[in-house]
């Protein structure tokens, strides 16, 4: 393989993947991902893709439900990029093949947490993230674009103030590779393997942020992230996505003893935004010393709930339990990272010639709090948009119309103290503790001490260069 190209994109989910496909039209394109292709975020996606492409919807509506469920921390320009070009993005995944579920000819639409319409397209029922990644997938084998499988970029290589080229270590010979670009995409996803419990695959470790801190680009609203409220928590099986769409279709939460609680705490109900149903469910797990809530949707036709969401019903009766006569042991877990590399609306970084989009990049979209299904939707939007900008065709401005402040982080103290021996369960555990839904001041300098001392043990630690957080 060639060790020079136009564009590398890392990471193989729907942000590299459709920037990959757009890039190849202007040049060679390497993409670098980790494990197979398809070991995403992308594929495991349930309920959908967000966009005002319903009768009885318009970007404008798509904009404030937004803004809403952001908690007033959302950039209004870039959430008008988002909702305005959206459509558009959704008829490339059609020409490209995405099978999107239909109704009488018309694109079935469902109804998600904090939307005020149904606007949200599926395919497979509950296997929407699958049918893109395999679609996209499919379409990038065909093409002329380089893939590199099981290879794991290490360092990125800055001269002259410009991201040039990267490294990367082959997982399988060992071998430490150098490759050189005029673009570099940063593709990663998110972290959620920082958290005992969450929806995330295994390879979602925040290489993306790391990799762009360490060679000097700004990082944004890393305290936001989002824990989606409804995993399975059956003992002995797997962290597993409920998706919110069950609640969208009727499902109702109740407390273990069977109480319907949603209403205590928001107006909408089961329906409210995210972050208040995962706090709604700490609060009621606390209150009954429970491990879980429920979610119930008993009340619901079986074969509508079958035909909706085969892979939610199939994945609860391999572990013995028939959603459509029993209620669901949910409670919430990590889910989504709303802070990453810092981008301007044509998703390039504050260093030049390194751009990000998806998970990684912190477009600002999404404020505090994601709206349901609006992730693939940003990631195809402006994973569209960081080609067009490479390629001169967009004039893109400084956003002024939200406030931002810039710190840069203290040089690491050594920290003086007993600590629990290093490993990645009790990472794992000191994250989810002291850094999750619910946390203050003392246990989160609990936390930074604790990794702090965590760093100044491993073999590998170094001190760095402090970088500017935004």
């Amino acid at each position: 393989m060639k060790e020079e190209f136009d564009y590398i994109v890392v990471g193989s989910g729907i942000a590299g993947l459709f920037t990959a496909l757009q890039a190849q039209e202007h040049g060679s394109v390497l993409i670098i991902t980790k494990g197979r292709i398809d070991d995403t975020n992308t594929r495991l996606a349930q309920g959908g893709i967000a966009a005002a492409v319903g009768r009885d919807d318009s970007p404008e509506r798509h904009i404030q439900d937004t803004l809403e469920a952001g908690a007033g921390l959302c950039d209004p320009e870039m959430v008008a990029i988002l909702a305005r070009e959206g459509p558009q993005r959704i008829l490339d995944l059609i020409g490209l093949g995405v099978p999107f579920d239909t109704l009488e000819g018309e694109l079935a639409l469902g109804r998600e947490a904090a939307h005020s319409v149904s606007r949200v397209l599926h395919a497979g029922g509950d296997a929407t993230g699958a049918h893109i990644e395999t679609t996209l997938t499919e379409a990038v084998r065909r093409s002329p674009i380089s893939l590199r499988e099981h290879t794991l970029a290490t360092e990125l290589v800055v001269e002259g103030g410009r991201a040039v080229a990267l490294y990367a270590l082959d997982e399988r010979s060992g071998e430490t590779l150098r490759f050189a670009c005029r673009f570099l995409v940063l593709a990663t996803g998110g972290a959620g393997q920082l958290f005992r419990h969450t929806t995330n695959p295994e390879v979602a470790t925040g290489d993306g942020v790391v990799l762009a801190f360490r060679a000097g680009a700004q990082i944004m609203d890393m305290e936001f992230y989002q824990f989606h409220p409804t995993a399975f928590r059956i003992p002995e099986a797997p962290c597993f996505l409920v998706s919110e769409a069950v609640r969208g279709e009727g499902g109702i939460l109740r407390d273990v003893q069977g109480r319907a609680f949603m209403k205590d705490y928001h107006p909408l109900a089961d329906l409210a935004p995210r972050d208040v149903v995962s706090r709604a469910i700490v609060h009621e797990m606390r209150r009954a010393s429970s491990d879980h809530v429920l979610l119930d949707v008993t009340h619901l036709p079986g074969e509508r709930i079958r035909t909706r969401f085969p892979h939610i019903y199939r994945f609860a009766l391999d572990h013995g339990l028939d959603i459509t006569v029993e209620p669901m042991p949910v409670a919430p877990a990590a889910h989504y990272m709303m802070g990453g590399v810092k981008v301007n609306a044509g998703g390039m970084s504050t260093l030049e010639g390194l751009y990000a989009c998806g998970e990684v990049a912190c477009t600002a979209v999404h404020g505090a709090n994601r709206l349901a299904s609006n992730s693939l939707l940003e990631s195809l939007v402006f994973a569209k948009r960081v080609v067009d900008h490479t390629q001169g065709k967009l004039s893109v401005k400084p956003s002024g119309q939200r406030r931002e402040q810039l710190m840069v982080l203290p040089r690491r103290r050594a920290f003086e103290g007993r600590v629990p021996p290093f490993s990645l369960a009790a990472l794992q555990e000191l994250v989810w503790d002291n850094v999750g839904i619910v946390r203050d001041g003392e246990e989160l300098v609990e936390a930074a001490r604790v990794l702090s001392a965590w760093a100044d043990s491993l073999p590998v630690a170094r001190d760095r260069p402090s970088h500017d957080l935004a």
